[in-house]
């Protein structure tokens, strides 16, 4: 009886894992940001630990847990480095066009332009 249950829940469980795999894959291809991506990889190594969990007790080998456990770590720098990487490209896409889109335009030459300077250096 224990037996089945356990049969069942395994393959309930490869089921659902495999679902989400899939959809996870899809929100990697869509995208639409480098974010997003970036959030879909680190739930690929989520399920990677997943399908490695259910393996492990599929067939008994406590091996497989040592494995899920280092694949969390690397999955976590992995996601730690990416992180950076965006950090240090500047402003995500949909950002940078707000941005630009509020930029203020530099004051025309004329009458405005040297009392926009004098304030600049401090109202001299």
């Amino acid at each position: 009886m224990a037996e089945t249950v356990l049969s069942a829940a395994i393959g309930f469980a490869l089921v659902l894992l495999s679902a989400a795999l899939l959809m996870t894959v899809l929100r990697i291809i869509r995208g639409p940001t480098l974010p997003d991506r970036v959030l879909g990889l680190d739930m690929l190594v989520a399920i990677a630990i997943g399908f490695i969990a259910v393996i492990a007790i599929k067939t008994g080998f406590n091996l497989y847990i040592d494995i899920a456990i280092a694949l969390g770590l690397v999955g976590f720098l992995a996601t730690v480095a990416f992180a950076r990487f965006i950090l240090a490209r500047g402003l995500a896409p949909e950002q940078s066009a707000v941005a630009a889109s509020t930029k203020k335009t530099p004051p025309k030459r004329g009458k405005a332009a040297p009392a926009a300077r004098r304030k600049r250096r401090g109202a001299r």
